[in-house]
C-alpha cells in the first residue's frame, strides 16, 4: 500500500494526532476526577445548641440564656494578617544561624514579646505557626477560617476564590451575633461574600503594585480601632508579598515594606494600649499579627518547603495572665535578641487557628475543624477570668492554676467530642471516608480520652496530675486524628485513576503502531533493497527516555529533574561527541553542542537565570555593561532573522512577518533599556510616554496581528511541492520569530539568552543528525533514524524549562510575568501570558521549530522527494509525541502510587499538573504544525 494511498494531506496528519490529543485528554480527564478530588465539604453547621449532646458536663450559659460551648475569654480581635510573613521577618536573629538584611526590622514586635517576660501589665508572644501546603492564599485563608485541610485542587481557584460554602469562624461569629470589619485584600469579600458589617476591599492581583493595597489598609485601620460597632477586625496587608514576588526577599523594596509594617503595628498597639484601662474600649481586646503563608528568598510560595509553610503568629493580651502556662505545656524556646532582651517563641499549627480563636470568642468551633486547642495561645489569654477576686499568694496561685487547667481540660473535651462528631459524620456521609481500622483506633483512642474524664471532670477541682493525664489523652487524640486526616483525608478513585492511566498507556501502544506503520510503508515505498530498523541510535534514545521517565517514580529525583535532564543530554551529546571524533567530522559542532549543554548545567546548578533573584537584579542594576548584555543577542538574532529572508524566495507575506518580528526585537531592546534603573536616564525625553505598558502590548498586538497574517497565508496560498523545503523553513522561522519576541519580553533580561541558546542548540542538533552515514544513504529506517536527535531535541527543551528559572512547583510560576504590560487583573490575558512564559521554551518553540530537524534543500526538487520529507516529518512530530506520552505516562504512574506520600500535595501533584499541561500543550501545537507545514502531495 503506498503512503501517498495512505495520507494524502494535511488532513490525514491532523486527523491522526488530534486523534492522540482526544484519546490524552479523555484519559487525563478520567485520572483527574479519581485523583485530585476535594475532601468532601459536608452541608452541616455547628450550634451553640449543640453542645446539649456533648459529654464535657453542662454547657456554658451565655449572657443570652443560650446554651453555648465555651467561657468567652475576650470580648474582641484584631486580626492583622501580613501576607507572606516568613518566620524570620518576626522572630529575632538570633534564632537563626546567620543573620539576614531582611531580620530585625518587626523590633516593635521584639519589644513586646520581651517585655510580656517582665513588668508589663499585658501579654505578648510570639508564635512559630505551620501551616499545610499548598500555600497560596486562598488554601490558608481557607484553612484558618475552617479549621481543616487544604484541597489541592482549590489551587486553581486562587486566581478566582469561589465563596466557602462549609462552616467556618466567620460564619460562626455573623451566627453569633459577632460584628466583623474586613479591610484589605479583597479575596475575603470573595470567600465571604456577605458576611462583614462593614468592608474595603482592594483588589490583589496586581503583584506590580505594592502600596494600593496597604495604603487602604492604613487608612482605614486606625480611625476604625477608635469605632465601637465591631467584635472582629481583619486587616490583611499584601505588599510583603508582592515585593517577594517582584523584588525577592533581599531586596531594599521588602525592608521598606517591613519597617512601614513596623511604624504601623507600633502605631496600632499605642491605640490599643491608650484605651485598655478598667472600661476602655480595648479592656479586653486580643492582637493578632500573623501572616497566612511563608515564601522562598526569591519571594515565591505555593509549596511545602520549610520557607513556604512556616510563618508567625503575633499575640497580645491587654491583659497579663496571673501565672504561666505549666512547663508540661510549654514548648518555648527562649534567647537574647539584639538588644539583649528575652524573648520566648512558641509553635502552633495553622490547622489549630480556627478552633482556638473559636474557644477565646466563646462560639461554637466549625464543623469541620479537626484541629486543637493550643495551650500556650489559650492560656495566655484565658488566665485573665476574675483576676480581681483572687488573691494571689502562692496556695490561691496553685488553686487558680488548676481550674484553669480544669477549664482547658473541658474546652479540650469539647474540642475533642466536635472533632469525633465530624469524623463519624464524614464517614457516613463521604463515598470513602476512612477505613475500619482508622475509624476502630480512633474510637479507641477516644473512648479511653472520654472514659477518663466522666468523673473527673464533674469534681470540683482535680488534682494537677490527674488534670495532666486528662489533657495529654485529649491532646493525643486530637493529634492522631490530625496526622490521619493529614494521609487520608483527599479522597482517592482508584477505579477512574486506574482506568485513565490505562488509556494512557493504550494512547503509547497506538502512537507505537503508528510509527511502526509510517516506518513500514516509508520503506516499501521508497527504497527496494533491505533497510535496518535498529540502529545504535535508537538503543541509546530509548535507553535515555526510559531512564528519565523512571526516574519520576522517585521524590529525589523531581526534585533534582532540572539536573537529572541535563545529565541525560550531556551523555547522549557526549557519545555523539565521541563518533564525532572517530569519524573526524563535525567535530567543531559536536563540541559546541557539549559547550551548550555544560554552559546550562551551569546556569540550572546556580539558578542566576530564575528573574527576581536578589542577587542577579542587584548586579543589573550596578553595572552599565550588564544592562547592555541582553541587547547583544538579540542584534543576532535579529540579524539571522534578517539573513533568513533576505536569502529566500519565499511569499512576501512571510518575510513581512518576519520583518515585524525584527520591528519587534528592537521595541524589546528598548523595553529593557528604558526598564534599567542605570540606563533609562541617558535616554531622551521623546520615549518617557513610551515607559511601562506601552511596548509590550505593542508587542502583543503585533504578535496577533503576525499571527493572523500566518492563517490568511495558510488558508489562500497556493501550495506547491516543489518547493516545500524552503516554504516550511520559513514558515517555522515565521512561527517562532512571533512566539519568540513575546516570550522575550515576558521572561526580561534572560530571555534574549535563553533563545539564543535554543536557536544554538536546534541547529547544531540539526546538523549534526546528518553525522551518521546511514542517515545520508538512507539505509536506515525513519525510527532508527530520527529517535537520537528528536530525542536531544526533546532533552533540550526540558533543559530550557529549568535554566529560565521554573520548576514543577507552583512557587516555580513567575506570576509577575503575568502583568507585563498590565496593571489590573483580568483572569483571561494573564491566564495566555503566563502560559506563554512558563511553556514558551520548554514546549512552544521546540514543537513549532521541529521541521528544522527534516525540513532541508535537495540537490534537485521533486515531488517524491517533498513526499519523502513529509513522512519523516511526519514520524520527527510522532516520535516527539511519544516522547512526552511516555514521560507523562510515567508521572501518572507515579502520583498513583505515591498517592498517600507525605510529599503528594507538595511535589508529586504539582508535578503531575505541570507535565499533563505540558502533553496536552504540545499535542494542540503539534496539530496546529500539521495544519502548517503539511500539503497535499
Amino acid at each position: 500500500m503506498a503512503v501517498a494511498g495512505w495520507w494524502g494531506d494535511r488532513r490525514s496528519t491532523f486527523t491522526v494526532f488530534s486523534s492522540l490529543l482526544l484519546v490524552h485528554c479523555v484519559a487525563i480527564l478520567l485520572f483527574t476526577s479519581g485523583f485530585l478530588l476535594t475532601r468532601t465539604e459536608l452541608p452541616h453547621y455547628s450550634h451553640c445548641s449543640d453542645a446539649s449532646q456533648s459529654p464535657c458536663g453542662l454547657p456554658y450559659q451565655s449572657p443570652q440564656n443560650a446554651n453555648c460551648w465555651t467561657k468567652p475569654a475576650v470580648d474582641r480581635i484584631v486580626i492583622i494578617v501580613l501576607d507572606a510573613l516568613r518566620f524570620d521577618f518576626v522572630a529575632p536573629s538570633t534564632f537563626f544561624q546567620e543573620k539576614k538584611p531582611w531580620m530585625d526590622k518587626l523590633q516593635v514586635l521584639h519589644k513586646l514579646a520581651s517585655e510580656s517576660e517582665s513588668k508589663s501589665k499585658s501579654a505578648a508572644r510570639i508564635f512559630k505557626a505551620i501551616a499545610d501546603p499548598p500555600t497560596t492564599s486562598l488554601q490558608r485563608l481557607k484553612g484558618l477560617t475552617t479549621g481543616g485541610l487544604p484541597t489541592f485542587i482549590d489551587i486553581g481557584n486562587s486566581f478566582g476564590a469561589p465563596a466557602i460554602v462549609e462552616d467556618n469562624l466567620i460564619h460562626q461569629l455573623v451566627q453569633n451575633g459577632k460584628r466583623v470589619v474586613m479591610m484589605g485584600d479583597d479575596t475575603w469579600t470573595q470567600l465571604f461574600p456577605h458576611h462583614f458589617n462593614k468592608s474595603y476591599p482592594y483588589p490583589s492581583f496586581n503583584v506590580k503594585d505594592l502600596d494600593t493595597v496597604d495604603n487602604g489598609c492604613i487608612s482605614h485601620l486606625i480611625p476604625t480601632l477608635y469605632d465601637d460597632d465591631w467584635d472582629v477586625l481583619i486587616a490583611h496587608f499584601l505588599g510583603v508579598d508582592h515585593a517577594g514576588h517582584i523584588f525577592g526577599v533581599d531586596s531594599v523594596q521588602m525592608i521598606d515594606k517591613l519597617q512601614q509594617y513596623n511604624e504601623q503595628l507600633e502605631k496600632v498597639v499605642d491605640v490599643l494600649q491608650s484605651q485598655s484601662g478598667k472600661g476602655g474600649l480595648h479592656e479586653n481586646t486580643l492582637l493578632l499579627v500573623m501572616g497566612d503563608h511563608g515564601q522562598t528568598v526569591n519571594g515565591d510560595h505555593g509549596g511545602g518547603s520549610p520557607e513556604e509553610v512556616d510563618t508567625s503568629i503575633f499575640v497580645m493580651s491587654l491583659k497579663r495572665p496571673p501565672f504561666p502556662v505549666p512547663s508540661e505545656f510549654d514548648t518555648s524556646s527562649c534567647k537574647l535578641d539584639l538588644d539583649g532582651r528575652k524573648v520566648c517563641i512558641s509553635s502552633i499549627e495553622q490547622l489549630d487557628f480556627a478552633a482556638t480563636v473559636s474557644a477565646l470568642l466563646g462560639i461554637p468551633f466549625p464543623f469541620g475543624s479537626i484541629g486543637r486547642v493550643n495551650p500556650m495561645l489559650y492560656g495566655l489569654v484565658a488566665g485573665t477570668w476574675n483576676l480581681e477576686s483572687y488573691d494571689m499568694s502562692s496556695s490561691h496561685s496553685q488553686l487558680k492554676m488548676e481550674e484553669w487547667m480544669h477549664n482547658y481540660a473541658k474546652v479540650l473535651c469539647t474540642n475533642c467530642w466536635q472533632v469525633k462528631k465530624y469524623i463519624d459524620v464524614y464517614t457516613d456521609s463521604s463515598v470513602i471516608g476512612f477505613s475500619i481500622d482508622d475509624l476502630k483506633h480512633v474510637e479507641e483512642i477516644y473512648s479511653q480520652a472520654v472514659n477518663w474524664s466522666t468523673d473527673s471532670l464533674h469534681d470540683d477541682i482535680s488534682s494537677f496530675d490527674a488534670l495532666k493525664k486528662q489533657i495529654d489523652l485529649y491532646s493525643n487524640f486530637l493529634a492522631h486524628v490530625a496526622e490521619l486526616a493529614r494521609t487520608k483525608f483527599t479522597e482517592f478513585d482508584l477505579r477512574m485513576m486506574g482506568i485513565g492511566f490505562g488509556i494512557l498507556l493504550t494512547s503509547i501502544f497506538i502512537h507505537l503502531l503508528v510509527i511502526k506503520r509510517v516506518d513500514d510503508m516509508y520503506i516499501a515505498d521508497f527504497h527496494s533493497h533491505e533497510i535496518n530498523t535498529v540502529s545504535f541510535g535508537l538503543v541509546v534514545s530509548c535507553t535515555i527516555v526510559a531512564a528519565r521517565a523512571c526516574s519520576f517514580l522517585s521524590n529525589s529525583y523531581i526534585l533534582e529533574e532540572g539536573k537529572m535532564t541535563s545529565f541525560l543530554l550531556a551523555s547522549i551529546v557526549m557519545l555523539g561527541l565521541r563518533h564525532s571524533i572517530m569519524k573526524k567530522k563535525m567535530i567543531n559542532e559536536a563540541a559546541a553542542l557539549a559547550l551548550l549543554i555544560f554552559i546550562l548545567r551551569f546556569t540550572i546548578e546556580l539558578g542566576l537565570s530564575k528573574q527576581g533573584s536578589p542577587e542577579v537584579s542587584e548586579f543589573h542594576s550596578r553595572v552599565y555593561v550588564a544592562d547592555l548584555l541582553p541587547i547583544m543577542p538579540l542584534i543576532i538574532l535579529a540579524y539571522l532573522l534578517y539573513k533568513s529572508i533576505s536569502s529566500s524566495s519565499c511569499n512576501w507575506l512571510l518575510k513581512f512577518v518576519i520583518t515585524g518580528s525584527i520591528f519587534s526585537y528592537i521595541l524589546v531592546a528598548l523595553h529593557l533599556t528604558l526598564g534599567s534603573s542605570s540606563l533609562s536616564y541617558m535616554t531622551p525625553p521623546i520615549f518617557d510616554g513610551i515607559k511601562g505598558n506601552f511596548i509590550p502590548r505593542a508587542i502583543y498586538v503585533m504578535g496577533i496581528a503576525q499571527l493572523l497574517s500566518l492563517a490568511v497565508l495558510q488558508l489562500f496560498e497556493d501550495h506547491k511541492t516543489s518547493n516545500w523545503e524552503e516554504t516550511t523553513l520559513m514558515k517555522a522561522v515565521a512561527m517562532l520569530s512571533v512566539w519568540s519576541s513575546t516570550l522575550i519580553i515576558l521572561s526580561g533580561k534572560q530571555g534574549p539568552w535563553v533563545a539564543l541558546a535554543s536557536v544554538i542548540g536546534g541547529w547544531l542538533i540539526s546538523r549534526l543528525k546528518g553525522l551518521d552515514p546511514d542517515y545520508k544513504n538512507g539505509s536506515t529506517g525513519l525510527l532508527a533514524r530520527y529517535s537520537s536527535p528528536v530525542t536531544q531535541w526533546s532533552l533540550l527543551a526540558s533543559c530550557l524549562f529549568f535554566c529560565t528559572g521554573h520548576w514543577c512547583a507552583f512557587d516555580g510560576l513567575r506570576y509577575a510575568a503575568a502583568f507585563i504590560g498590565f496593571d489590573e487583573f483580568t483572569i483571561i490575558p494573564q491566564a495566555i501570558l503566563l502560559t506563554i512564559e512558563t511553556y514558551g521554551f520548554s514546549h512552544i518553540l521546540p514543537t513549532l521549530g521541529l521541521p528544522f530537524l527534516v525540513a532541508y534543500r535537495h540537490s534537485s526538487n521533486k515531488t517524491t522527494q517533498t513526499r519523502e520529507s513529509l513522512i519523516q516529518l511526519f514520524q520527527a512530530y510522532l516520535i516527539y509525541g511519544l516522547i512526552m506520552a511516555v514521560t507523562t505516562s510515567f508521572t501518572v504512574l507515579c502520583v498513583m502510587i505515591q498517592r498517600r506520600h507525605l510529599m503528594v500535595w507538595g511535589l508529586f501533584a504539582p508535578k503531575f499538573v505541570f507535565d499533563v499541561v505540558g502533553l496536552l500543550l504540545t499535542d494542540v501545537l503539534i496539530c496546529v504544525s500539521s495544519l502548517i507545514y503539511f500539503v497535499r502531495t
